[in-house]
């Protein structure tokens, strides 16, 4: 894989569909080119990984969001989650309720992330 990087960060929740698929589908591309991607989850976006949350979102002719959530762990994209953003939008919210492929970070790993792609893009 080259030595480029694209940072993903989710801020959308459920409660807007359509913005939920593109961080996704643009990180499998990403491996697709050799570039090295990753999808940070950061205030409402957290609730996309909350286990059972995806199955509930279909768009057009997509599969649904789960599926593509799954696929996109089965290339090795790695999805984290802020845990800051756990204590303000999900008060309740356990490391069991998240995806198994998903790993909850301090807001400070954003921090670095950001300072270390080569891009970001915000959804």
């Amino acid at each position: 894989m080259s030595n480029k990087k694209l940072l993903y960060v989710q801020t959308s929740g459920i409660n807007s569909p359509q913005r939920l698929y593109s961080p996704f589908i643009l990180a499998q591309t990403a491996i697709a080119m050799d570039i090295e991607p990753i999808i940070y989850f950061l205030g409402e976006g957290i609730t996309v990984v909350v286990k059972g949350n995806a199955e509930k979102i279909k768009m057009g002719n997509f599969p649904s969001l789960k599926e593509v959530m799954d696929k996109t762990a089965e290339m090795g994209i790695k999805m984290m989650i802020c845990q800051q953003s756990m204590q303000v939008f999900g008060q309740d919210l356990k490391p069991e309720d998240f995806v198994d492929y998903s790993k909850i970070v301090g807001a400070a790993t954003l921090n670095d992330l950001v300072l270390d792609a080569d891009g970001t893009m915000w959804f």
